[in-house]
């Protein structure tokens, strides 16, 4: 290869030169007489941090002004000039104009209006512009060194260390950040990151208008919507609010350190700093993240808690009550709570409930006092009726005072970090909790009490030994405050059921229940099952109550009575029948219920002339309370239980037709990982028990869920499974839907009473929901949760396979009266053992 020589060399470099400029001068000031083109590059003073040039985003030929970090070798944009007006090649300008405002022309149209100005308000034209090492791009008046115009209070879609986020009270300047288009278009999108200076002010993320995430208000160290912005050692913070200003500022301690905080163009808030050694942004927080965070995602007066597994996050706050159950089972919060009814929150021995690490809910119509501490507040808000609730301006300080006057919109739970609420209750609703901040009374108030409390349980112990000592010298052993015994059916032996222990029943006396049911008359008789008799009483106080009279002769026994006291005691659930006491006395053995005025279901579904009374919507609600109190017993109740007779008869009706399940003597207590058992001993009811419990005595969740099944396709026909029927040719109900489902005619047994009410798509689904749960195999079928959720979700359902028990009638059958059985309870009695002939 032939070598150049220095003359020849030297000329192929300056003929280099000519081709191929320099595309790249440094420059770190504009003036007036020394513009920016494209291709040149303004670094930061003192470390050089940011650069400040024309740049094309990632797939784009559009050219914009930016400015970026210098020292980072990925593309890390932080603020555009010309967002919404890019340049389509590199004849671009950037210049200080006659009037000393920055501009951005296009090379070729420099006499017409400029693409893009800094708009400032200019007294002369001995200005520069200068880019400083926070990032910050700034106009001066060089001869007075005053700051005409800076970048910083036009942020675009990134807010740097030092800085301002809020509003110029004064100028009216709102300084707030919004998203790029995408991410190869920094237009300007449609989020937007700003303070709400309403009430007590607020950060927000918006989506056009509509608020999409509330970052909530300042706690002091942090807002309340980000509980990883916690103190650390990489920022100083700086909130002001005042007359002049409400902002938030973050400053970084030490300036090597590279941090910022972007709005994404999905909508996320992100803040994250360089790792130089990784050569990446590493995050630090990234927000919103999870459903609570969504803007009122539970309604007025409820918090949204994440934690609760397998439950529904949204709950109402304490002494609120969901404004539409219906739309509280099918898990749509969206109705909000509302203040229990029929309860008094004004004088009347009221007080306030901790909510404890929540994101305090939306400030914006709050009442703020400052400088007062937590005591002062409380005793503010007590006084005042509307006053809803009331939390610390400042946790820090513990000082200053936020109040609420009317409906409380989007709280939340935090696992740690957040401020206490405190929620205004009932006097009731007090009591229910054994946290709280004094309630009504205060610190020294509640010292009396407890001084109080313990001479009063000084005195009962006293009273009750010398009770229980003049007891055992008369030789009476009563049994209605701690224990009571049950006597056997052998009337020779007596066992000890202890109450302390299994219940915490109140007990009635005979007098009285004889009292209350005018001495168990006929007119009072609600109903008879296997177990005895139901009556109907009036106590002394005015209260209305059900007695059911366990009968001597009844199959269900002793053990029956007491897993009953033992179970219902301890459940509590709206769709369970609510026990108020028992009653042991001699051979007498009965328990004390809510009295429900519509009765049993079946009194309703099974007799032609009462059953129009139920449209569709009406029985679909009583279907849905079913499936939710089946569902609180297999899996939300403190234990899991097995029901083993749910029937028709074994559903109440309140006064509004919602259904609670009865009778719980059958019911069996599972371990919180059991899923099924065996029993010697079956119980339940023909026609609603399971193939593998009716033939091999072996129990499960699943076994409920079968009863379920027959039980909704009984509500959607009125007809019962294992009454007879001219129109049906196999031996049960059960079989003729199957039949009918397959032949794709199964709208032809729905009742017809239901008449223009029904909604055809709803009942196919129910009945097809009902088939998957009477499938012959126990692993087939559904859970309840599963069953809840296809209920209240339009989500494809699958196919079901053949029932259990489908034969079709012989002559014998048909034409065998005796096995026919009437519509009302008495014919639908719990059987409890099944042994061999």
């Amino acid at each position: 290869m032939k070598l150049l020589s220095a003359k020849e060399f030297l000329s192929v470099f300056l003929l280099l030169m000519l081709l191929y400029p320099c595309c790249h001068s440094l420059y770190n000031t504009i003036t007036i007489s020394h513009p920016m083109k494209d291709g040149d590059v303004l670094v930061s003073d003192g470390l050089g941090n940011f650069a400040l040039g024309f740049f094309s985003p990632r797939n784009s030929t559009s050219r914009y002004v930016g400015i970026w970090y210098n020292k980072i070798s990925e593309q890390s944009v932080v603020w555009v000039a010309n967002r919404d007006t890019p340049l389509s090649d590199t004849s671009g300008v950037l210049s200080i104009n006659n009037h000393g405002n920055l501009v951005l022309h296009d090379n070729n149209t420099r006499n017409l209006d400029p693409v893009w100005s800094s708009k400032a308000s200019m007294t002369s034209t001995n200005v520069s512009a200068k880019l400083l090492d926070t990032g910050n791009l700034v106009l001066i008046q060089t001869d007075k060194n005053v700051v005409r115009w800076q970048s910083f209070d036009y942020p675009s879609n990134t807010m740097l260390s030092f800085m301002k986020l809020g509003l110029d009270r004064k100028s009216g300047l709102n300084r707030f950040l919004t998203s790029w288009k995408s991410e190869t278009d920094p237009g300007t999108g449609n989020l937007t990151y700003k303070i709400d200076p309403t009430g007590f002010p607020q950060l927000f993320l918006y989506k056009g208008d509509a608020p999409l995430w509330r970052v909530g208000s300042w706690t002091g160290q942090r807002w309340s919507g980000v509980p990883e912005m916690t103190p650390n050692f990489i920022f100083n913070v700086s909130y002001v609010n005042d007359e002049n200003e409400v902002s938030i500022m973050y400053g970084v301690k030490d300036p090597t350190v590279f941090s910022r905080m972007v709005l994404e163009e999905s909508g996320h808030m992100t803040r994250s700093t360089w790792q130089d050694h990784e050569r990446r942004w590493f995050q630090i927080w990234d927000a919103p993240k999870e459903e609570c965070d969504n803007f009122r995602r539970c309604g007025s007066n409820t918090n949204c808690d994440p934690y609760q597994a397998d439950k529904f996050e949204c709950e109402c706050l304490p002494g609120f009550e969901p404004r539409s159950e219906r739309e509280w089972f099918l898990r749509d919060g969206s109705g909000g709570c509302t203040r229990k009814k029929n309860v008094s929150t004004c004088g009347s021995g009221e007080g306030f409930v901790e909510v404890a690490r929540v994101k305090v809910p939306d400030t914006s119509k709050a009442r703020v006092v400052a400088m007062i501490g937590m005591r002062e507040c409380r005793d503010r808000c007590l006084k005042d009726c509307t006053c809803a609730a009331y939390t610390s301006a400042n946790v820090s300080l513990e000082s200053g005072c936020v109040t609420w006057h009317g409906d409380m919109e989007d709280t939340r739970t935090y696992t740690q970090a957040g401020q206490s609420l405190f929620v205004r209750v009932d006097a009731l609703e007090l009591a229910k909790y054994a946290k709280h901040p004094y309630g009504s009374l205060g610190k020294k108030g509640m010292v009396a009490i407890l001084t109080v409390a313990i001479f009063i349980l000084l005195f009962l112990a006293v009273t009750f030994v010398y009770w229980f000592v003049k007891a055992r010298k008369q030789g009476i052993r009563r049994d209605r405050k701690h224990s009571f015994r049950l006597k056997l059916e052998d009337s020779t032996h007596l066992q000890e059921f202890d109450t302390t222990k299994n219940s915490d029943l109140p007990f009635f006396d005979l007098s009285s229940i004889a009292a209350a049911t005018d001495n168990f008359s006929d007119s009072n008789k609600l109903g008879q099952g296997g177990f005895g008799s139901v009556y109907k009483g009036l106590l002394s106080n005015g209260m209305e109550i059900a007695v059911k009279r366990l009968s001597k002769y009844s199959g269900q026994g002793i053990e029956e009575f007491k897993n009953e006291v033992v179970l219902i005691s301890k459940l509590q659930h709206r769709n369970l029948v609510r026990i108020l006491g028992c009653c042991v006395q001699g051979d007498e053995k009965m328990l004390i219920y809510e009295y429900l005025p519509n009765k049993s279901l079946d009194s309703l579904i099974f007799d032609e002339s009462k059953r129009s009374q139920l449209d569709w919507k009406k029985r679909f609600d009583i279907v849905c309370g079913i499936a939710r109190g089946v569902l609180y017993l297999h899996q939300d109740s403190r234990l899991r239980i097995i029901h083993r007779d749910l029937k028709a008869s074994n559903v109440l009706l309140d006064s509004a037709l919602n259904p609670k399940i009865a009778d719980f003597g059958m019911a069996r207590i599972f371990g919180g990982d059991q899923i099924e058992a065996n029993t010697n001993r079956v119980v339940g009811t023909y026609g609603y028990m399971s193939p593998e419990y009716a033939m091999e005595g072996q129990f499960s969740i699943k076994s409920d869920v079968y009863s379920f099944g027959v039980l909704l396709l009984e509500i959607i026909t009125g007809r019962k499974n294992s009454g007879q029927h001219e129109d049906i040719t196999a031996t049960n109900l059960v079989g003729h839907i199957w039949d009918l489902w397959r032949e794709g005619k199964t709208m032809e047994i729905v009742d017809q009473s239901l008449g223009e009410s029904r909604c055809d798509l709803e009942v196919q689904r129910c009945i097809q929901i009902g088939l998957l749960c009477v499938q012959d195999y126990a692993a087939d079928r559904p859970s309840m949760s599963a069953v809840v959720f296809m209920l209240g979700n339009d989500s494809t359902l699958p196919a079901p396979k053949q029932p259990a028990f489908i034969f079709k009638k012989t002559n014998y059958e048909s034409s065998n009266p005796s096995t026919s059985e009437g519509i009302y309870s008495v014919n639908d009695a719990s059987i409890t053992m099944i042994e061999a002939r």
